[in-house]
């Protein structure tokens, strides 16, 4: 078994980013049960409000930079590789640092329970936090563009050992309240980011070197991924990211806080399909084959067994931080496990389509599923509490995933033709087909 993952290199990246993000996800789980534990829940409020908003900013801001690394990196000299790596970077976490700042002047005035921004250390927070999702993000994508996903993999788990460690060292020292949640959850990160940076980079690809020298000669590249793929990761990302942030406007922080944990836990599903979903993108893009089945059986081998504990042990699992956290949470989490399905049908049909050039039908369902999604939760979370935005996410998954499979009956109607893979083309030639 062993040896024929390692030999498959979708199911082996499959596997790394998998383990990444689910390694992420346990050492996460860990983080936030400590601090559940040491920290008083207003304060966990707070923090997890602050997270989910730079969540936003990164995931808007970051110019979808990720995807065009994907497509141009493999096969780049090594000049052109310093320079698209660089430019990325640089001008990615430029505009996220940007977009935090007008985020931190403005919410406060939106809305009172975003007030928390408007403090001594609201705005620098929000900042430092958005710019370091940001980093980590693109650079997860500089390895998964090479296939060397084991580089996302101890890179990410190195991130999440720190916040635990750095966590626990501030509660000894007595330091408490939001602060110590935010300085556990940006300070590992930006020390990993920095030996990445420094060390990883140049072992992935020996002689790059970041400079900004060249730079603008990638914005036309840039632009062409802004008005490609970064729209259909926003639309595709951007229910998950606004979810949290609904609940504290509609709710409140402390809702925002019991939100949250359930949705964290949840997470160890949504993140399968989306690592298979980059994989095969990526096999794509090296031009090797990666069928859309088998990356479907994949999904469904891993996330089988952890969703039936879930749906099962849910109240259990969530007692573990508090039995207020359970109480509060536990129909919520049975909600979002029973969208894992629908996700991943829509997660997996977005990158096929994305890797044979079809970015308006990417586009178009990722934005019907963000609306359904958003619009009902605005309505339905004053009335229901949290699981109103449970509700609201199933809802949209499974709108999509009806759409891909009227789709998909069409394509196999009598008189048509079935989409085979295809080499991945640039967004710039392609981002106008339907």
């Amino acid at each position: 078994m062993l040896k024929a993952v390692a030999r498959d290199s979708l199911a082996r990246n499959s596997v790394l980013i998998m383990g990444s993000t689910v390694g992420t996800a346990g050492l996460g789980y860990l983080y936030w049960l400590l601090a559940a534990r040491e920290l008083p829940q207003p304060a966990i409020g707070t923090a997890t409000a602050l997270i989910s908003v730079a969540t936003v900013v990164s995931m808007v801001s970051n110019l979808g930079a990720g995807h065009m690394f994907i497509q141009r990196l493999p096969g780049a000299g090594l000049a052109a590789w310093s320079r698209i790596v660089s430019a990325g970077l640089l001008l990615g976490c430029s505009s996220t640092a940007l977009a935090a700042f007008l985020a931190a002047a403005l919410l406060p005035a939106l809305g009172a329970n975003f007030a928390f921004l408007a403090g001594a250390g609201g705005a620098p927070a929000l900042i430092v936090t958005a710019v370091a999702l940001t980093a980590s993000t693109l650079l997860d994508y500089v390895f998964i563009a090479h296939r060397a996903s084991h580089g996302m993999l101890g890179r990410n788990l190195g991130v999440a050992v720190g916040k635990v460690l750095t966590l626990a060292a501030l509660i000894w020292c007595g330091v408490g309240g939001p602060a110590a949640v935010l300085l556990a959850w940006t300070v590992p990160s930006v020390a990993v980011t920095a030996y990445t940076l420094g060390v990883s980079l140049t072992r992935l690809r020996p002689g790059a070197k970041l400079r900004g020298a060249g730079i603008s000669a990638e914005l036309p590249h840039l632009r062409s991924s802004l008005t490609g793929h970064h729209l259909i990761n926003l639309a595709q990302a951007g229910p998950s990211a606004l979810l949290p942030v609904l609940v504290t406007a509609r709710l409140g922080a402390e809702a925002n806080g019991h939100f949250y944990v359930a949705w964290m836990t949840a997470s160890v599903l949504f993140m399968v399909s989306p690592a298979v979903a980059s994989a095969m993108y990526a096999e794509r893009a090296n031009k090797s084959a990666a069928g859309l089945p088998r990356a479907a059986l994949v999904v469904l081998a891993v996330i089988g067994l952890p969703a039936l504990v879930l749906f099962t042990g849910g109240e259990q699992i969530l007692g573990l931080f508090s039995a207020g956290y359970a109480a509060e949470g536990e129909l919520l989490l049975r909600i979002l496990v029973l969208a894992a399905i629908p996700d991943a049908i829509t997660n997996l049909a977005v990158a096929h389509w994305r890797s044979l050039g079809r970015y308006r039908r990417c586009l178009r369902l990722n934005l019907l599923m963000a609306a359904t999604c958003l619009a009902l939760a605005w309505v339905w979370l004053p009335g229901t509490g949290i699981e109103g935005a449970g509700i609201a996410w199933l809802a949209g998954q499974c709108v999509g995933a009806l759409v891909v499979a009227v789709i998909a009956l069409r394509r196999r109607s009598p008189g048509r033709d079935v989409e085979d893979p295809a080499p991945v083309q640039p967004v710039r030639a392609d981002h106008r087909r339907a």
